[in-house]
């Protein structure tokens, strides 16, 4: 029987082709080769169900914009004033590749991933020949073969890729994270998520810990290290293995001159360069409104505050730096802000955070203390507004009484009859109280709650002439936004800081003024003429300064046409300070401040139409005097009364440590010469001064006595320490 016909009709027609068989080589190859291309199919189609399986069980790809990260509290520029970290205790901080040097990006690339503009997401040659040399090497694994994409995948997965499936998962997201993002997206993931040692995520945390700065420039050996560590972010750390940082940064630099990305001169001078062995703290500026800001809204990871980091910074050294020279307790609380905007551009709540004596965690600025003398000002300018008086107006500084409140002055001295204007310079306390009596406390406490801040008045009493000389409740915060009221002119402007601040009014301000203009200039044009202390310069600025009763609070607050500074110093326990005062301890800081914030001091305003600018015989009669029915003259002349110290406090003079301070003694009333003892013993003798001073041998009991010209006598009993 002969064989069939197996003739098919060629493609497109045609003479018909005889089919032959395939020879036996050929079989006998495809069926040895039949298992492999099993195999290959086999996995094929294994790699394809798992992608899918593996796809389904990966996590979303994330917007680069809302990876979690540190909280930030910024300054008004957008600089870095305070982070903090995350949850789970990392610092992890944005970082896009705008913010980095350009120069740590090419050296990464090249280093890293050098084809990473162009592959989508996975360099097959670099993983095959990856694989190859782990082949070769016994299992021991020789290079990654992972491109950045692949890296942000790991990072963002937490998956391990040293096994199969692992390293297949790394695949399947890096090419999810490739169709999902672009590349300068894909680098800002990598730039925030690198580890980089210990709890440092991000080119960010690394810069700042390393380096103390942002990475926007970075030297060539700082760069270098920086694409060294994340490969081995613990074996290499700088602050706990230096030789193993400089060895891997080192290697970087080689690399990088057989790329062309640095001469052999530039990588051999950056090989010179010091690695840095140890971490730095984060900055922490602001710190007390960075905390207050995260507080009022912890969901929001970056804060943007009013605050000049440049301002900030000098006004916090300025604290610590008198601070320290004050006493071991004391603290300094400084503001610093625009009275034409009402920004607070400073805020330092303390003169030192961590500083555990004095309570540095404390921010002084919204703390409630007595103001001293400072709320006079705004007495007399409530008298201007009245009508009741002029700066020429004569007011008597006698011996006056009120019922049962007889005020005295504070060094105990009466200069009869003065101005208004020489009555406030000098801080008379009777005149201050005479007027206080005529305007009303009421409406002394109702000025201040216009200018925004938040009197408290002792055990919710009603105002009293007490408060005049310091007898309320007011914050630093507050003192600022009175003399800022009054600096613009009588306008409130409420002090914003970038925490919850009240939206801006819309045309101008509708809230009532503190003082009409006129009546604030004048009050401004009297504290201007208050002579400074000795490192300041007369007429710069207008100022006030106040002492709270006991020498707990030293006060001092001035502006100048458009900036207001307020300083507080005292011990944030409320205990007495020995000397303490306005003028002379925190009026030099207030000068000081207005050389450190680098402003140049605006010039106060000039005198506005309808001012009167008489001497007091040019004023018309009814203003030549101040009269007021209330006050009575009291024609006896008191007992002298000690003042300072108070009986029974403890009065810390530094005894024993080196430093020890003497004890201040002051009295009130009573006729000179005075005569001072200590446990009966005479230790000094005025003719006319009402303050002594007196050094105790060592810690203990002191009983002071005070003799005055007519024999009457006062006395307390004190701790010293």
């Amino acid at each position: 029987m002969s064989a069939p016909d197996l003739t098919l009709p060629p493609p497109g027609g045609g003479s018909p082709a005889q089919f032959r068989p395939p020879s036996r080589a050929w079989s006998l190859a495809f069926l040895a080769l039949w298992p492999v291309l099993t195999a290959i199919g086999a996995a094929a189609a294994w790699l394809a169900v798992s992608a899918a399986a593996i796809r389904a069980d990966l996590p979303p790809v994330p917007d680069p914009a809302a990876v979690m990260t540190s909280a930030l509290v910024v300054d008004r520029d957008g600089d870095l004033l305070r982070p903090f970290t995350t949850a789970d205790g990392r610092w992890r901080l944005p970082a896009t590749v705008d913010d980095v040097d350009p120069l740590f990006i090419e050296m990464l690339l090249a280093y890293e991933d050098e084809d990473f503009r162009n592959h989508g997401g996975v360099d097959w040659s670099a993983l095959l020949r990856a694989a190859g040399q782990f082949v070769g090497a016994g299992g021991r694994i020789v290079s990654g073969g992972s491109t950045i994409t692949m890296q942000v995948a790991r990072l963002l997965d937490g998956a391990d890729t040293r096994s199969i499936e692992g390293k297949l998962r790394q695949i399947v997201f890096a090419r999810e994270i490739e169709a999902a993002l672009g590349k300068d997206e894909i680098l800002d993931l990598y730039l925030t998520l690198a580890p980089y040692g210990g709890n440092l995520e991000g080119i960010r945390a690394a810069t700042l810990a390393y380096f103390g700065k942002e990475p926007r420039r970075l030297t060539p050996a700082e760069a270098a290290l920086l694409v060294a560590l994340p490969q081995s972010p613990e074996a290499r750390r700088p602050d706990r293995d230096p030789a193993a940082a400089r060895a891997a940064r080192d290697r970087v630099l080689a690399r990088m001159v057989d790329e062309g990305v640095l001469t052999e001169e530039e990588a051999a001078a950056a090989m010179t360069e010091p690695v840095p062995t140890r971490r730095r703290p984060f900055p922490m500026i602001a710190p007390h409104l960075a905390a207050a800001a995260l507080r009022a809204d912890p969901a929001t990871l970056v804060h943007e505050l009013t605050i000049d980091r440049t301002r900030q910074l000098a006004l916090e050294a300025l604290a610590a730096g008198r601070a320290a020279s004050l006493g071991e307790r004391v603290s300094v609380a400084i503001v610093l802000a625009d009275h034409r905007t009402g920004e607070v551009l400073a805020s330092v709540g303390s003169a030192g955070l961590f500083d555990e004596a004095r309570a540095g965690f404390i921010d002084m600025t919204g703390a409630i203390r007595s103001p001293g003398s400072t709320l006079k000002p705004l007495i007399y300018g409530l008298a201007f507004e009245m009508g009741l008086a002029l700066p020429a107006s004569l007011i008597e500084d006698r011996p006056t009484g009120f019922g049962d409140y007889a005020p005295v002055n504070f060094d105990g001295f009466y200069r009869g009859t003065v101005t208004i204007r020489e009555a406030l310079e000098q801080s008379l306390n009777i005149p201050a109280v005479i007027v206080l009596d005529a305007v009303g406390p009421a409406q002394l406490v109702a000025r201040l709650r216009r200018a925004g801040a938040a009197p408290q008045l002792p055990n919710l009493s009603v105002p009293g002439l007490a408060i005049g000389l310091g007898g309320v409740g007011i914050s630093l915060n507050d003192l600022v936004a009175v003399y800022a009221a009054i600096a613009r002119g009588g306008m409130p402007v409420a002090l914003r800081d970038g925490i919850a601040d009240p939206p801006i009014p819309q045309g101008g301000s509708s809230a009532p003024p503190v003082l009409d203009p006129l009546s604030a200039w004048y009050v401004t044009d009297i504290l201007a003429g208050v002579l400074p202390p000795s490192n300041g310069t007369p007429g710069r600025i207008a100022y006030k300064t106040g002492t709270s009763y006991g020498y707990r609070d030293a006060w001092a607050i001035g502006y100048d046409g458009r900036h207001v500074v307020g300083v507080w110093v005292g011990r944030p326990d409320g205990s007495p300070i020995s000397g303490l005062s306005g003028i002379g301890a925190a009026a030099p800081i207030l000068f000081e401040a207005f050389d450190r914030i680098g402003l140049r001091t605006e010039p106060l305003p000039p005198a506005p139409r309808g001012a009167v600018l008489a001497s007091t015989a040019e004023l018309p009669e009814p203003l030549r005097r101040f009269r007021h029915a209330e006050a009575s003259l009291v024609d006896r002349d008191p007992s002298p009364e000690i003042t300072f110290p108070q009986d029974g406090v403890r009065v810390d003079l530094g005894l024993g440590s080196g430093r020890e301070m003497p004890l201040v003694m002051a009295l009130r009333n009573g006729s000179p010469p005075f005569t001072w003892l200590a446990d009966g013993l005479p230790i000094a003798y005025s003719p006319f001064a009402r303050e002594g001073t007196f050094t105790p041998t060592g810690p203990g009991f002191v009983t002071l006595a005070v003799i005055d010209g007519a024999g009457r006598t006062d006395r307390v009993t004190v701790f010293v320490e």
